[in-house]
């Protein structure tokens, strides 16, 4: 575990896909991933609104292996990889009381 890691833990900032089924977040910031070819991974995950500062909740998980991880983000609902999910920073909201 590196110290920025150590660092973000402590401070409460997760990968999104280690955010609970029904929590919430706030995007803290996605993670640079060029897949094999030169696509930047990252850039596609912020057009399709994953930008830092943007609520995001965890909906539901794929029975069997966790995947797809069904994300709402904004007034959008996006069906993720783990990898994808992996690549996004959040920080985890405290749920309501009695929620």
């Amino acid at each position: 575990m590196t110290m920025q890691s150590i660092s973000d833990t402590l401070a409460g900032i997760i990968t999104l896909d280690r955010l609970p089924t029904g929590a919430s977040g706030v995007v803290t910031s996605v993670a640079p991933h060029v897949e094999e070819g030169g696509t930047d991974f990252s850039h596609r995950l912020m057009e399709l609104g994953f930008v830092s500062g943007e609520p995001v909740r965890i909906l539901a998980r794929g029975a069997f292996s966790s995947e797809p991880i069904a994300v709402r983000v904004g007034g959008t609902t996006f069906a993720l990889r783990k990898f994808e999910a992996a690549q996004i920073s959040v920080r985890e909201l405290a749920s309501a009381p009695g929620a």
